[in-house]
């Protein structure tokens, strides 16, 4: 049975995902522990924003920035196309879906794009990775202010409006961090360059840390009760069906519009993803006092979806470049 399970294309990264799911399910964070883990997540999400910023060569953002085609059609997908798409799911589920859940999936539409899967993600793909870096992380630093702005605008009264206030909080808690990076850059670069497989299990424990601190919450507030099967079956399956849109629209447009091949890659997977470490700490600012857990709910099976749709496309793409090589390397091969 290993071996078996070890064949198939399932990413480790979302196995562990579901598994802190479960651990949450079985031993969540309670009482003192409960708040021993908000400082960690507050601490990781800093950390791991601060790396962002520490990582990511000044040089290479203003030569991703130029690519101004590019950088427009990541951004008209993350914030056009998919608030377009969650508008339309309001109004066919509108009495069909929980309220709570109704507006997690309309908020998982107004999210930026991810950074690390989606740089990752283009990587394998053989796709434009500078214009990844760019195009991800632009999404994100201006997800900070138009995510909550499309929040007061289409969600309004529901995630009780938009506030100065909240928008300072946001950008202490991600920009901040992401603009000390930037200055510590020149004394990190180098030290951060030698240790990729380090950064990279910050970067992807933060994440597991939010969503075990996260759907903690949610069991002993005993929110997850309060979600009827079908509701989760339903949000399940729009998931899958936004999921399935967007990727095939962002592919048609890079088609369309004659982009070439590897930015068609970062169009792909830049502009069907949506950031989980982003959405999570922000929907704690700007829904307080509803029910969170439930609002990010979406957010959390849209996050496993897309990572492990992603991780088959992008392993195609690789099969795809690898078989396109070898005859460029064995011209006498058969």
């Amino acid at each position: 049975m290993l071996r078996f399970l070890s064949r198939l294309p399932i990413d480790r990264y979302l196995l562990a995902l579901v598994g802190m799911v479960a651990l949450a399910a079985i031993l969540p964070a309670r009482g003192q522990a409960a708040e021993v883990m908000e400082g960690v997540v507050t601490a990781a999400i800093a950390l791991l924003f601060f790396l962002y910023g520490a990582r990511m060569s000044p040089a290479a953002i203003g030569a991703g920035l130029m690519h101004w085609r590019l950088q427009g059609a990541v951004l008209l997908s993350t914030f056009v196309l998919f608030p377009l798409l969650g508008l339309g799911l309001v109004f066919l589920m509108r009495g069909s879906l929980q309220p709570d859940l109704l507006t997690g999936m309309l908020y998982l539409c107004l999210l930026p794009s991810t950074v690390q899967s989606s740089i990752a993600f283009t990587s394998i793909a053989g796709g434009n990775v500078a214009g990844a870096l760019t195009s991800a992380s632009l999404s994100n630093l201006l997800g900070v202010i138009v995510t909550p702005l499309l929040v007061g605008l289409m969600i309004g009264g529901a995630g009780g409006g938009i506030h100065l206030q909240s928008i300072l909080d946001i950008g202490l808690q991600i920009l901040a961090p992401f603009a000390v990076g930037q200055i510590c850059r020149p004394l990190l670069k180098d030290w951060l360059g030698r240790r990729a497989r380090l950064t990279g299990l910050v970067d992807r424990g933060s994440i597991l840390l939010i969503v075990y601190a996260a759907f903690s919450e949610g069991v002993v507030a005993g929110v997850w009760s309060q979600v009827a099967p079908a509701d989760l079956a339903k949000v399940v399956g729009l998931n899958i069906a936004l999921l399935a849109v967007v990727l095939s629209l962002t592919l048609a447009a890079g088609r369309l519009l004659r982009f070439e091949k590897p930015d068609r890659i970062v169009i792909l997977f830049c502009g069907s993803k949506k950031s989980m470490a982003t959405g999570i700490p922000m929907a704690g600012i700007l829904f307080a006092g509803h029910a969170v857990p439930l609002i990010v709910l979406p957010i959390m099976l849209f996050h496993q979806i897309q990572l492990f749709a992603c991780t088959l496309i992008a392993q195609r793409y690789a099969r795809e470049n690898a078989a396109a090589a070898t005859p460029a390397l064995s011209p006498d091969r058969p």
